[in-house]
């Protein structure tokens, strides 16, 4: 009977969730905030609360968290990695304090303690890779000048989660700061290790990974990616960061073919896990946290939009490319939630949940409209005030100088009548 009841509830859930990405799909839109609305429905305290699949559903979650990084290393080469950190690290640098510290002041000013902090400023920080890169590809800007430089800005953002995600699962777990630190060492270690293996032996890994049956290299990479996250996760680093790493030591047509074949999982599995964040977040928490999550997120997206403004000047693109560098930057997604999600589990401040929900909502919807209209509407604000600086101007060259200023330029003292 209770086999029964789970089968109806997971496949319930499935099926929503189906039928949620169709809808957002055809009107051209993220299904993130769907999935997310899914499960506050599907929740405690939600319109059709689950109970019997929850414990299915929290490993289902924290699957997806793994392939969702595993893909994400996929798409880089560790030689992509080090080029990019070598040449873009100050647009990373820019980045980081314009969009981490808001999110760190707020916790503050909310007085929930410097560990809630540390990880709301990890939520306002990193964008999202798979929003913008949809919108991009939607908005047919793949080719633009200014792209080169929004993917270097999401590459930064990746490989400070490889150092950022070993620090907050540190923090926490309440461990003491000489055990922070040998946490610490070891995951930046294992990062090191793993990207000098990469560009060394990436060859070789490649192709003892590699078969030419689609069915044995899905098995060895999903096996191994999820030992090797059991592995880190033993060691106190994280699931995550072994994943991410094992996606960067794959390359070339092994990191192609697995990327084909696990896709379809990662788009599963991260969807179940929106809906578990979702499922323990208590929809009547959100309405109070509401009016601070509409700040932030207007504060976070002015200064994404700076962040990308600044990066694509400094590469020498042009105004119009600089602002639209700045809008595409704004959507928060995924790793906002996975972010929040350690620290929910971690049960850290209560409301911290429900406020990176109503904010990730907020930025996931707004991000794609400012990717759109933020150049139209920066160039509008610009032409208005050059349409008011011009007849004052005007003004000012038909005005008769003040006698203060014939003065001066006469000399004190002289009558101007008689400069003629």
């Amino acid at each position: 009977m209770h086999s029964a009841v789970f089968l109806i509830e997971f496949g319930a859930i499935i099926l929503a969730l189906g039928l949620l990405g169709r809808f957002a799909g055809r009107f051209q839109f993220s299904p993130i905030p769907l999935y997310l609305l899914a499960g506050l429905a599907f929740g405690e305290g939600g319109l059709l609360p689950l109970g019997a699949s929850e414990e299915f559903v929290a490993i289902g979650a924290e699957i997806g968290v793994i392939l969702l990084l595993l893909m994400l290393g996929l798409e880089y080469t560790a030689n992509d990695l080090v080029s990019n950190l070598k040449t873009q690290y100050p647009a990373g640098l820019v980045d980081c304090t314009l969009n981490a510290l808001p999110g760190a002041i707020a916790a503050l000013l909310m007085g929930w303690g410097p560990v809630a902090a540390v990880v709301l400023a990890g939520v306002t920080w990193i964008s999202s890779s798979g929003v913008i890169a949809k919108v991009l590809g939607d908005l047919g800007r793949l080719g633009n000048r200014e792209t080169p430089v929004i993917l270097s800005v999401l590459v930064l953002e990746d490989l400070a989660m490889a150092v950022y995600l070993p620090i907050i699962t540190a923090l926490l777990a309440g461990v003491g700061l000489a055990a922070g630190s040998l946490t610490l060492a070891i995951a930046l270690g294992a990062a090191g290790l793993v990207l000098f293996i990469a560009v060394r032996y990436g060859r070789l890994i490649s192709r003892f990974v590699s078969s030419d049956d689609p069915e044995k290299l899905l098995l060895v990479v999903l096996g191994l990616t999820i030992l090797v996250a059991g592995i880190a996760q033993q060691l106190q680093v994280s699931a995550a960061v072994g994943a991410f790493l094992v996606g960067i030591a794959l390359s070339g047509e092994v990191a192609e073919g697995a990327h084909s074949l696990l896709a379809p999982l990662r788009d599963l599995f991260a969807a179940v896990f929106f809906v578990f964040f979702g499922l323990h977040t208590d929809p009547a928490s959100i309405p109070p946290v509401l009016l601070p999550a509409l700040a932030l997120a207007v504060v976070t997206a002015l200064t994404k939009i700076a962040t990308g403004y600044w990066a694509a000047r400094r590469a020498g693109v042009s105004v119009k490319g600089r602002w639209r560098a700045g809008g595409a930057l704004v959507a928060r997604g995924e790793f906002s939630i996975v972010i929040a999600g350690l620290a929910v589990a971690a049960g850290i401040e209560p409301s911290l949940g429900p406020l990176a929900t109503a904010y990730v909502l907020i930025l996931v919807i707004v991000g794609p409209l400012t990717a759109r209209y933020t150049q139209p509407i920066a160039g509008h604000v610009s032409g208005v005030l050059a349409r008011r600086r011009a007849p004052a101007a005007a003004e000012a060259v038909r005005a008769p100088a003040p006698r203060d200023t014939v003065e001066a330029l006469d000399g004190p003292g002289k009558d101007p009548a008689d400069r003629s």
